[in-house]
């Protein structure tokens, strides 16, 4: 198997009612995200209403794209790795605590994603970032979108194409990258309209053309943000490569154990003793 590509593993089967629950997952997320750019100015009473009303918005998303993809098609053994990933990612990643944007929760989700199918790697997001905020006390606003970045960064590395060996890692190790920045330029969206004076010229001001409310949020990116980010993918990098194989080894050993998917059934006993003869009454007493 080294010379060719790994087949696929499916913890969770996506039903297509799923997959159209998933896609409007997707576009209420980025209606969450970007609406300081599409939301004219005055729309809403108070400046904090809008990642309030998003913010529940997400979490019942959320429920309902977990309770379809339940439905489709997560059985015993699936919930039960499941669930033991969610406890490993809740428990190492208070280790990097995010600082100077260093994340161990990351390249779990990678490998999961990858091995497991992208099914299990948005379902994983989901529940490793809510379980990581029970434990840390990281409950409020936000949580809803790391919940829903995180998601993703799961679900899109069970999309990646096939490879194996050395170009695998190195394809996932880019991914692990790539996904360190964009989730860091995404949830910067949840609060920059509130963490600047509105006198900064790399703040949020409403009413403002397209273009040059994007020039101002690029620039407070590269200002506040892009450092963190760095500091995301480099340690996704890192881990990928480094435990990447052996991680990507386990995972693979335990789908093959476990045949999420393997079609069961019950038939009739065949043999010589397919009839045991009844057992003879009981003449005691």
């Amino acid at each position: 198997m080294s010379g060719s590509a790994r087949p696929r593993t499916t913890a969770i089967r996506i039903t297509p009612r799923a997959g159209a629950i998933i896609a409007m997952a997707a576009f209420v997320g980025a209606v969450a995200f970007f609406w300081p750019f599409v939301v004219a100015p005055g729309k809403f009473g108070s400046s904090y209403t809008p990642p309030l009303i998003f913010g529940v918005l997400l979490v019942l998303v959320l429920c309902v794209v977990i309770s379809e993809i339940a439905e489709g098609g997560i059985n015993s053994k699936a919930l039960a790795m499941l669930g033991v990933l969610s406890a490993v990612n809740a428990a190492i990643r208070p280790l990097g605590a995010g600082t100077a944007g260093i994340e161990t929760v990351f390249f779990i989700l990678v490998l999961a994603g990858r091995v497991y199918g992208p099914g299990f790697g948005f379902t994983l997001g989901c529940t490793s970032l809510f379980a990581s905020a029970l434990i840390t006390g990281g409950v409020g606003p936000w949580m809803p979108y790391q919940m829903f970045g995180c998601a993703f960064v799961g679900m899109l590395a069970g999309f990646l194409p096939r490879a194996s060996g050395r170009p695998e890692i190195l394809l996932l190790a880019l991914y692990g990258s790539l996904s360190g920045y964009l989730f860091g330029f995404l949830l910067n969206l949840s609060f920059w309209p509130f963490s600047l004076d509105p006198n900064s010229s790399i703040a949020y001001l409403p009413g403002l053309p397209f273009t040059e409310q994007w020039h101002r949020y690029l620039a407070f990116d590269l200002a506040t943000s892009l450092g963190w980010d760095t500091g995301r993918a480099v340690t996704n990098f890192i881990c990928i490569v480094l435990a990447g194989p052996a991680v990507l080894t386990v995972f693979r050993r335990a789908a093959r154990k476990a045949r999420f998917q393997a079609p069961f059934g019950f038939a009739p006993r065949r043999g010589p003793d397919a009839e045991a003869p009844p057992l003879a009454p009981n003449r005691e007493g």
